[in-house]
């Protein structure tokens, strides 16, 4: 039986990544977990919806058919951009499938993960102090990329731009963050990501304070310390990194999401909330992670 709903403000919605039950990178982790299951938990624990994930049809009836018997909404999904490598045109033309599902489901934002300028290889396997800086003179010509990326997507789409700053990719530190946020359009929204947040070495309020009106989506996903300081101290890879249980869910962690309810609260803001823990299910059940997760942010959000 579906759970009731956390106190959260008109506009806002509890979703859940899928990430809990299989990882899209590290495809040995949840490879044994149904997206039926995914599902089904998500549902029954009391999510409104999911984001997607590489066990997610692409077909928007039969994704809608599985969403839709489960009460479920689909919040968002992730296109690996590479704008900081090739033009507007060459990513307009590579997005067009992702953005179609995303329209057909009724989603309003999409995630951009920037992908280029990274390690050759495996770069999310690399030592994170191998990762690649973008100069500070190529900045502006990216923001301005980004920014028509995002105006075609809105126009074509009806999608905002969820720009996700992420470890190991092109906006990883605060800094790297602002400098391209000063130079971009309104028309790229900002993604907000409290556990890349934490594992960069900043705290995300930061990211609220100067950059709140630019906030479209969220992502909520704590980090383990210890953990955290054993990846740095070790230059452990980022993929490494999510097999040691560095990320984990709200609550289980250092993060105070205290900050962001109030952000939530206060200044209007509308769409999604998603909980997201990248982990090994085998080491975390997801249902449990989740629930808790849950639970903690109705306590967070009661308490305000």
């Amino acid at each position: 039986m579906n759970q009731k709903p956390i106190a959260l403000p008109a506009g806002v919605r509890l979703a859940v990544s899928p990430l809990s039950w299989a990882n899209d990178v590290l495809e040995d982790l949840g490879a044994n977990i149904s997206l039926e299951t995914c599902l089904n938990d998500a549902a029954e624990v009391g999510y409104e919806g999911v984001e997607l994930g590489r066990k997610f049809p692409r077909d928007p009836q039969l994704l809608r058919s599985l969403l839709d018997s489960r009460g479920l909404a689909l919040a968002s999904g992730w296109h690996s951009g590479q704008l900081a490598e090739r033009s507007v045109d060459v990513e307009i033309a590579s997005v067009g499938p992702h953005a179609n599902l995303l329209t057909a489901m009724g989603c309003k934002v999409m995630v951009y993960g920037e992908v280029a300028m990274m390690p050759a290889g495996f770069p999310l396997d690399a030592p994170m102090s191998q990762r690649l800086v973008m100069p500070k003179e190529d900045v502006p010509a990216y923001a301005a990329r980004l920014t028509d990326f995002a105006k075609r997507i809105v126009g074509e789409y009806g999608l905002t731009l969820a720009y996700h700053h992420h470890l190991m990719m092109v906006a990883e530190t605060f800094d790297e963050i602002s400098s391209l946020f000063e130079k971009t359009g309104s028309e790229v929204g900002l993604l907000l990501d409290t556990g890349h947040a934490a594992a960069a070495g900043f705290d995300y309020a930061r990211l609220i304070e100067r950059f709140g009106d630019s906030i479209v989506h969220l992502h909520l996903k704590d980090v383990r310390g210890p953990i955290r300081e054993k990846v740095k101290s070790a230059d452990l890879s980022f993929n490494a990194g999510v097999r040691e249980g560095m990320f984990t869910v709200p609550g289980d962690g250092v993060v105070d999401f205290a900050p962001l309810a109030r952000f939530v609260q206060s200044t209007g803001y509308t769409g999604w909330l998603v909980v997201e823990a990248e982990q090994d299910p085998s080491q975390t059940p997801p249902r449990q992670a989740v629930t808790r997760a849950r639970d903690h942010l109705g306590a967070v959000f009661g308490a305000g």
